[in-house]
């Protein structure tokens, strides 16, 4: 391994940090634990577990395809309790993919908002402040994948391989996963607040 060259501070491009608002348009949680795909539900209660009875609740997950420096199944911090998706890019996944809608619930949805652009490429360390106190930190964007595809799938039994089209398309468009940072309740209608922080590029050389 070769040692990097050193870089003085004023070499790195850096972007202040700003706030967006927005909306949230609903909220869903899985009926059991044994359940990918969400329902809508009037609120929604977050410990520092996530969402209590939810599928991914918990202080830690078991590692899967997403993570190959762990062997699969490998207990780990659960950074991953809430998905958080925009109304535009769900609409515009939709598009790419010829369908006419796509439901939040059937990609396992927690947060459905709206008026935040480019929400997937909201950076990591973002927090997602909303009215009622809760707090949500932005771990990052969640990839699609084929599993996700096949949800979708069964709403359109007519079209063959939308669970291979949605990987292909939704990249870059298929939301955010977090964890929380401080418990509380959302709902329906309250505004959201992503603070950006301050981001910086840190160059190979």
């Amino acid at each position: 391994m070769t040692d990097q060259p050193a870089l003085m501070p004023e070499e790195i491009r850096i972007a202040r940090k700003f706030k967006v608002d927005g909306k949230v348009q609903g909220v869903y949680r899985t009926p059991s634990p044994d359940d990918f795909q969400t329902a809508p539900a009037e609120h929604l209660e977050l410990s520092f577990e996530g969402v209590p009875g939810d599928r991914h609740a918990g202080f830690t997950r078991k590692s899967g395809g997403r993570e190959p420096w762990y062997p699969r199944g490998t207990e780990m911090c659960n950074e991953r309790q809430v998905s958080i998706l925009s109304v535009d890019e769900l609409s515009e996944v939709a598009a790419r993919m010829k369908i006419g809608e796509l439901k939040a619930e059937w990609i396992g949805g927690n947060i459905l908002v709206s008026g935040i652009a480019n929400l997937t490429r909201i950076p990591p360390r973002t927090r997602l402040v909303f009215e009622g106190g809760t707090v949500i930190r932005v771990d990052g964007d969640n990839a699609p994948c084929r599993f996700a595809g096949a949800a979708i799938a069964a709403n359109y039994p007519d079209r063959e391989g939308l669970d291979l089209l949605f990987p292909q398309v939704a990249r870059g468009l298929r939301g955010l996963v977090g964890y929380v940072e401080k418990p509380g309740v959302i709902e329906t209608g309250e505004t959201v607040t992503a603070h950006i922080p301050e981001q910086w590029i840190y160059p190979r050389s």
